[in-house]
Order: structure tokens, then C-alpha cells, then sequence
């Protein structure tokens, strides 16, 4: 699989944030994106999910069949936003995510247990802790399979401990050939990982 990005422009509010970015990842590779506040970190992970337009330039998905023919398909995106109804429980949200994103990958009381959430999933979402919903939102990421990741922030509300767990998570995605774009002003733990530094807030 090969996801690559060609001299990609973003916007924000209808001025440009940032132009003339391009990369490249294969199976089992890794990009984080760093920069200052304001500089289109959020703004290229959404151009990349299909949730914001190209202002210029091209994303490419290749190599994923059938399943997953474009990055619109192969993407989870996860945003600083944790995507998750406060009604319902944890267990239910997840299921919800199953079903919609297809592709079933864990069964949420699995996910939940390899997020260190095993005994919460009846308890409503909106009851949760910060740190909580943030590893009940990792969950999301796995029990409907997708190749890429595109994280923004993913770490925000983590503990010490949750974030080597996410490591070891982000490590096993891409052994088994998955991608990674992360948004990120903290050390994620990704050995080997390319970076892509953005630009300075525009005037």
C-alpha cells in the first residue's frame, strides 16, 4: 500500500495555511507532523481524511483492492474530538463505530481491554474521565479496520502509562503493514518514524 501526498495546499476560513507539501508512506511506515499552533497541522490531516477539500494539489491511495480503493476509504481519522456520544455507553459507541466503519476488526470488549478499559464499557461515555474518553476514542481505532491512521494529538489526556500502552498499539499497527500520519507536539514513541516540520503561522 502507498499513501502519498502531492504539493498539497490547505485552508483555514478561506486563507491558505500552508502549500506545497508532499510525502510518501508505504506498508509499515510512519510520519509525524509537527510545528507550531496554527501552522495546518489539524488542517492536512482532514485534507488527508477527505473531511476538507485540497486547496492545491493530490492525495493517493494505492494498493488497498477492493476494500479500500481511495484514502477517503482507508483512513481512520482521530481528532481531538473523541467522536463519541456521551448518552451511551462505551460498549455502545463502539459498536456503533463497528457497524458504520465496516470491516470488523476486535470486538469492543476487546479493544477495551487492550486499552486498559475492560471493566468500564457499560458505564456512559459522558461519565468517563479525560484520559478515559481519550482511550475509549483510541478503541475506535480498533475495532473497524482500517490501514491508515491519521492522529491528531492522539497522546492529549494520556498518563505516562497510556501512552507506552498506545506505543506498543501504533508499534503493532504498523508490523502488520499499516500506516501512520500523526499530529504531534509530544514524542510518540515511533521508532523510524519520518517527520514532516510545518511552517511558521502565516500572517
Amino acid at each position: 500500500m502507498e499513501l502519498k501526498a502531492t504539493e498539497l495546499a490547505g485552508e483555514r476560513g478561506g486563507e491558505p495555511v500552508f502549500q506545497k507539501l508532499s510525502f510518501q508512506l508505504r506498508d509499515g511506515e510512519a510520519l509525524t507532523v509537527t510545528g507550531p499552533n496554527g501552522a495546518g497541522k489539524s488542517t492536512l490531516l482532514r485534507v488527508v481524511a477527505g473531511l476538507l477539500p485540497a486547496y492545491e494539489g493530490i492525495v493517493s491511495f494505492k494498493g488497498g483492492g477492493e476494500d479500500f480503493p481511495d484514502a477517503r476509504s482507508a483512513c481512520h481519522y482521530l481528532g481531538h474530538k473523541n467522536a463519541m456520544k456521551a448518552a451511551l455507553s462505551v460498549e455502545e459507541n463502539l459498536v456503533f463505530w463497528r457497524d458504520f466503519l465496516g470491516h470488523p476488526h476486535l470486538e469492543p470488549w476487546e479493544a477495551l481491554d487492550m486499552v486498559g478499559l475492560g471493566d468500564i464499557g457499560h458505564l456512559p461515555f459522558g461519565y468517563l474521565s479525560t484520559g478515559q474518553r481519550r482511550r475509549a476514542a483510541i478503541a475506535r481505532l480498533l475495532v473497524g479496520y482500517r490501514p491508515v491512521w491519521l492522529l491528531d494529538e492522539p497522546t492529549a489526556g494520556l498518563d505516562k502509562a497510556s501512552e507506552t500502552q498506545f506505543a506498543e498499539l501504533m508499534k503493532a499497527h504498523l508490523e502488520d503493514g499499516g500506516l501512520i500520519v500523526a499530529a504531534t507536539h509530544l514524542p510518540l514513541g515511533l521508532k523510524g518514524a519520518g517527520e514532516l516540520k510545518m511552517g511558521e503561522v502565516r500572517a
